[in-house]
């Protein structure tokens, strides 16, 4: 296959010449064939994206925990203290700390504002668990911790953390799905584009076939042609669409999940992928709809 695709790009001068170079279908190749691939570099970049988001989030919250204490306000530093002197002799944990008032302020300062008085409300005391690769005996711990502190609440984001992951990887899942519908509209538009052509040379192929060409080399002209307009319209859409990518804001510059949305590293070659998959794509569609034509004409 790789030989007929080589020998079929390599050409035949005489061949082109039966393959109008200009005109509404070699435009309609190559702007499909851009457009196509600039939304297939974001796709791409989405799935790539909410991959990474994936693997962040199951590992900061696998291994982190929180212990929520609502216990009353005259017992609530007494339990602190004796969860915390718990923590430090359980198996698997490996740091432990109280958050002060600035730091739950923070937390809830999204919801209530800035100006939350933490002090003078009852606000469960959180204490901050950073287990070991290991890990602890979640059920365990438990109930060290109702006999220790009975105020105290082992929270282990298990019931977080399975539900952002799941999302994460349906997204993945729906990036590369963009990425294949985004390749068979290609594939259709370029048959479409290559069936006008054929149809406009219909009468040059049969005289063609009369003087004793043959359907290989026919095809191969259109072929050649429309794979080479595919291929060079993807690699502008490509180019500009990781120009784009490139153009978003950074984590740094503004939070958010959409600034998280680019390629890191060898992550940025993925996309030159997309002009050879956009080109033999073309190779397929042109040469499908060539040889379907050829048969057609008696």
């Amino acid at each position: 296959m790789f030989r007929e695709i080589m020998q079929t790009l390599a050409g035949d001068a005489q061949a082109d010449r039966i393959v109008p170079p200009s005109g509404f279908t070699a435009r309609l190749t190559a702007f499909t064939a851009a457009a196509m691939a600039f939304l297939a570099v974001f796709a791409l970049a989405l799935s790539l994206a909410t991959h990474r988001l994936a693997e962040r989030w199951s590992t900061s919250l696998a291994q982190s925990s929180t212990i929520r204490i609502s216990a009353p306000l005259d017992q609530r530093e007494a339990q602190t203290r004796a969860v915390l002197a718990l923590l430090q002799t359980t198996p698997g944990v490996a740091s432990s700390r109280a958050l002060d008032p600035a730091e739950q302020r923070a937390l809830l300062e999204p919801w209530f504002g800035p100006d939350l008085p933490v002090e003078t409300l009852p606000i469960p005391q959180l204490v901050e668990v950073v287990e070991t690769t290991e890990g602890y005996d979640a059920q365990g711990l438990r109930l060290r911790l109702a006999a220790e502190a009975p105020g105290a609440i082992l929270d282990d984001h298990a019931r977080w953390r399975r539900p952002l992951v799941r999302a994460a990887g349906r997204l993945h899942v729906l990036g590369l799905g963009a990425l294949a519908l985004i390749l068979c509209a290609m594939a259709a538009m370029i048959t479409l584009a290559a069936m006008s052509a054929l149809a406009a040379n219909r009468d040059v192929m049969r005289v063609l076939r009369l003087i004793g060409a043959r359907d290989t080399f026919i095809a191969r002209a259109f072929v050649r042609r429309f794979t080479i307009r595919a291929a060079g319209g993807a690699l502008f859409g490509t180019l500009a669409g990781m120009l784009a990518i490139w153009a978003l804001p950074s984590v740094e510059q503004a939070g958010g999940f959409l600034t998280g949305l680019g390629f890191t590293g060898a992550g940025w070659l993925a996309p030159l992928l997309v002009p050879p998959v956009a080109g033999l794509t073309a190779f397929w569609a042109t040469r499908l709809a060539a040889l379907r034509a050829l048969r057609s004409i008696s």
